[in-house]
């Protein structure tokens, strides 16, 4: 998509600190990070929305969530972590982005209703 600014990072249009890249994901971290360590893992094709992704490229997501999850076990002492994404006109950026995090006591983060 033309003005996507990830697929920008991604055709190597815009900088980004990469953290993990195949030929289905790139995973960056996050400019306005809820903590340190806070990446952004997003499909290289072009989607909007989790429903719009083929199953494979869905999956490869996940599963790298799964391996960035244990890196980050290594480089950080946390005692939890978040995996959030928003659909809809709630994706700010309008390409697909699942957001990872470690998580620690009294950090700020939360749900509001």
């Amino acid at each position: 998509m033309k003005d996507c600014i990830f697929c920008k990072i991604v055709n190597g249009e815009l900088d980004a600190k990469v953290v993990f890249e195949n030929d289905i994901v790139k995973c960056f971290l996050d400019i306005d990070p809820i903590n340190e360590g806070h990446v952004l893992i997003i499909p290289k094709e072009h989607y909007l929305d989790l429903d719009e992704i083929p199953d494979e490229i869905a999956c490869e997501i996940m599963l790298t969530s799964k391996r960035l999850l244990k890196e980050m076990r290594v480089m950080y002492d946390f005692p939890g972590y978040s995996i959030m994404q928003n659909g809809g006109e709630f994706n700010e950026i309008g390409h697909y982005h699942m957001h990872l995090f470690p998580r620690y006591k009294n950090d700020g983060f939360g749900w509001t209703t």
